[in-house]
């Protein structure tokens, strides 16, 4: 996937090690807005910390696991998705997002996330596509629901942030309902 159209300007493409420094410059706007929704790792500090990041990603992707997209508005880097699992022997895979606050309301995301979705269950024939996100996350469940994914269950204070822990959310979509759903 070199690039992807999105809506409004807005254009999806692999975010790859050469934008260590877009990828710098946009966690400093966007920082504090993920930090409580993404996991603590993904989240960097610098220029440094983003190549790692990048680099961790490309390296999963080189072995056909991980993967990571960035979404660009206006020829800026904004936000993303990724597969933040990928395992086409077991054909399941795990997606995710995140967003600068600027970027938020125009449906980026549930736009970026479909393609991956698509891309998975359709092109690569995975069986499962599943989301995972704080229960008390209401904007994510929201993209869950408008890409036709079910709420399997509740894990209860599983995702640890700043001394409390807080319930997951497990939704999924699989592949004869993502088939259904587009004819």
């Amino acid at each position: 996937m070199l690039g992807l159209t999105l809506r409004d300007g807005a254009r999806l493409g692999a975010l790859e090690l050469w934008h260590a420094e877009e990828f710098a410059d946009h966690m400093d706007r966007a920082r504090e807005h993920i930090r409580p929704w993404v996991g603590a790792r993904f989240v960097t500090d610098d220029v440094d910390g983003a190549r790692a990041t990048l680099k961790r990603y490309s390296e999963s992707q080189a072995a056909d696991g991980a993967r990571l997209y960035g979404i660009w508005r206006d020829d800026v880097l904004v936000g993303g998705v990724m597969y933040v699992h990928f395992d086409a022997a077991l054909g399941n895979c795990e997606i995710g997002c995140w967003l600068e606050p600027s970027a938020e309301g125009h449906g980026l995301v549930t736009s970026a996330s479909g393609a991956l979705v698509d891309w998975a269950l359709t092109t690569r024939g995975l069986h499962r596509a599943e989301w995972h996100c704080r229960a008390d996350n209401t904007r994510s469940s929201a993209v869950a629901k408008r890409l036709g994914m079910t709420r399997e269950g509740l894990r209860r204070e599983a995702w640890p942030y700043e001394g409390r822990r807080y319930d997951k959310e497990i939704w999924a979509v699989l592949a004869t309902e993502w088939k259904s759903a587009a004819n």
